[in-house]
């Protein structure tokens, strides 16, 4: 019972960071970091670890934008950018480079469920923030092939709210990329 109460407050506080966050309220950065807290716990009880690890790392980035929020931040006036094909390239090789070490030393020694997708969805999405730091358009591909990923996992360990918002995610990826390419396009075109 109390595992499942766990993972209800952790989705709903997810929720709630992403209506603040859309609003721009700094309020966003506590229900993350609450909501990434309860994470850690529900993440750690079903031998999903780097979900887990994934979870601590948004704690503290939940910290820093909270910081950030608080000094005023950065403009916001930053424009949407794209990456090449090499960065690409890059990228996702040191993904899969990262999630085959990883998931090859928790097969090795852990009794981790799904290693290597465990592996893949943890360093993709610390790659993926980074990219949304950036305002790289493609985030949101990326987001999207790790958030579909992330429901099989959730639903494999029987987690089917943190399944419903991930699908949610995905509808967020698809919006979201749409308005960042729009915005692209805006400052792309002469005035």
């Amino acid at each position: 019972m109390l595992p499942a109460l766990v993972e209800a407050g952790a989705v709903s506080l997810g929720v709630a960071y992403l209506l603040l966050a859309a609003r721009e309220k700094i309020l966003c950065w506590p229900a993350a970091f609450l909501s990434t807290a309860l994470s850690v716990y529900v993440f750690w009880n079903v031998a999903l670890l780097m979900e887990s690890a994934l979870n601590l790392y948004y704690m503290g980035m939940a910290v820093y934008g909270w910081r950030q929020w608080r000094r005023g931040g950065p403009s916001g006036t930053a424009p949407v950018r794209r990456w090449g094909a090499a960065a690409h390239v890059l990228a996702i090789g040191a993904i899969l480079a990262a999630a085959a070490l990883s998931g090859h030393l928790l097969a090795a020694n852990t009794e981790a469920a799904w290693p290597y997708l465990d592996s893949f969805t943890t360093w993709a999405s610390v790659l993926t923030t980074f990219m949304v730091a950036r305002k790289i358009l493609e985030n949101w591909i990326y987001w999207f092939v790790i958030d579909g990923v992330s429901i099989f996992l959730y639903l494999d360990k029987g987690l089917y709210l943190y399944a419903a918002l991930f699908t949610f995610y995905l509808v967020i990826c698809v919006m979201g990329f749409l308005s960042w390419r729009r915005s692209l396009l805006m400052t792309a075109q002469p005035p």
